[in-house]
């Protein structure tokens, strides 16, 4: 698993998605490389991504967002888009990342969300590792009971006219 963005300042959003692979223990490499001002490098990780054991990578890049797109246009491996909020509330990312020409998709999540990204890229790998898939079943479990508690909690606080 890949972690890749244009630059360190990106460390924040992409956290989100390191620490959900770190949850789910699986290994990740994580860099920085941009397609306007390391373009060879990036290149080079593109093409090599998949010799050196990668599955999937995850690629965030804010303003002209050309990064993950410029990676998957290099490999055969999939490739999550994370827009990130640096300028035009991220919709500039947004629309750079998922306006791929046919033949070349990314698959974006949110603005900002490297959590989700993680989360489909562990979904992707668990489709021919049944480890993984009992560890998305149980983390999907606990998303439901954190709700359930939670409403839970809510039905203690008393209001006049709440009604629940």
């Amino acid at each position: 698993m890949s972690i890749i963005m244009g630059s360190t300042s990106d460390l924040s959003v992409m956290e989100g998605a390191a620490k959900i692979l770190d949850e789910f223990e699986i290994p990740f490499e994580v860099n920085a490389l941009s397609a306007h001002r390391t373009p060879a490098e990036v290149e080079e990780f593109a093409k090599g991504a998949k010799d050196r054991g990668i599955e999937v990578i995850i690629a965030g890049a804010g303003m002209a967002a050309h990064l993950p797109g410029v990676i998957a246009a290099m490999t055969t491996l999939p490739v999550i888009g994370v827009p990130i909020k640096a300028s035009l509330d991220g919709l500039d990312s947004l629309l750079a990342i998922v306006q791929m020409p046919p033949g070349i998709p990314v698959a974006t999540v949110a603005i900002n969300g490297a959590q989700n990204a993680g989360i489909l890229a562990v979904q992707m790998m668990a489709l021919g590792n049944d480890g993984l898939k009992d560890k998305l079943v149980t983390f999907k479990a606990a998303l439901k009971n954190k709700i359930v508690k939670a409403n839970q909690e809510l039905s203690e606080i008393k209001y006049k006219f709440k009604t629940n």
